[in-house]
């Protein structure tokens, strides 16, 4: 009895008339040399583009580099924008005002997903006695997607408190979260009623004929699957607001933003401003790669057949 390979590598016993015996299989997997030297020329590829990789990132960074630091301007840029006792001084302020930013992300994203699928499922509601309904969202949607965010924050943190109304709050920080909320609800809305519309009628009839109510399909049925394939831009959304809730400073509130403004204007160095740009996108990174990774994951289970 004789021992061949097959295509994986594996070696099998062979009878003596030269058949393989299947089934007679060695206990210990032997690569054959044809599937070790693939093995190695896929390392040797991928070290190579690992080090082109590198290579290309170094010299594109030196040249960079070179670029910036030998333009004319570079010592007074450097002075006004990368001071390192102004960064010290700003980093600490920053981040206690980032504390106002963060608890605006959470309540507002709140609220945003909140409004947002009750506008979009006001849009989806079917029926003539439903028409008032189905125009006011949108009209909603098409107002505040089309209005700058930075002149709704503006109306409603300057407008609201000139107005003078009893038991309205002028505190700029509810105000900028509530222009904040009316902008990205509009938004937000526009995906859930993407998400609702791209689940099959069918899905709907099957439930209909389960039993199930109008309400009840869509509550169990439609509204389960619309979110889950819209998790990606939705969190995009939430990505986008995290940045903008800089934006409620034209208020007065301290946030990061205000808070190196305020040093801004009393040292006339623009670093803080750096220093609080930096400071979002290390906040805005994370949230962006779990993006990522979120899209990715639920593109795999798609391509696999996990979710519809």
């Amino acid at each position: 009895m004789t021992l061949t390979e097959d295509d994986s590598g594996r070696e099998e016993a062979d009878d003596p008339s030269g058949m393989p015996a299947r089934g007679a299989t060695t206990d210990a997997y032997v690569p054959s040399p044809r599937r070790r030297e693939r093995e190695r020329y896929r390392r040797t590829r991928a070290r190579r583009a690992t080090a082109l990789t590198a290579l290309s990132t170094l010299v594109t960074a030196v040249v960079l580099y070179l670029v910036v630091v030998g333009a004319p301007g570079w010592p007074r840029t450097r002075e006004t924008f990368f001071n390192g006792q102004y960064a010290r001084e700003a980093f600490p302020k920053v981040l206690e005002g980032l504390w106002l930013n963060v608890r605006l992300l959470l309540v507002c994203g709140a609220a945003v997903l909140v409004l947002g699928m009750l506008i979009a499922v006001a849009r989806t509601l079917r029926g003539p006695v439903f028409f008032p309904l189905r125009a006011l969202a949108a009209a909603y949607t098409d107002f505040f997607r089309g209005l700058p965010l930075i002149i709704n924050l503006m109306i409603v943190v300057l407008g609201v408190p000139a107005l003078r109304l009893q038991g309205v709050t002028v505190d700029p920080v509810l105000l900028g979260g509530t222009a904040l909320t009316l902008t990205y609800s509009a938004y937000v809305a526009e995906v859930f009623r993407a998400g609702i519309e791209s689940v099959h009628p069918s899905q709907r009839a099957a439930a209909r004929s389960l039993g199930l109510s109008n309400r009840q399909a869509l509550r169990h049925v439609v509204l389960p699957q619309a979110v889950r394939r819209q998790v990606p831009p939705l969190l995009n959304d939430l990505v986008s607001l995290q940045k903008d809730t800089g934006l409620v400073s034209i208020g007065g509130a301290i946030d990061a933003v205000r808070a190196a403004d305020i040093i801004v204007g009393r040292s006339l160095n623009y670093t803080p401003y750096i220093v609080a740009g930096l400071v979002f996108v290390a906040l805005t990174i994370p949230m962006t790669r779990f993006t990522d990774w979120v899209t990715a994951r639920m593109d795999r289970q798609r391509a696999q057949g996990g979710t519809t």
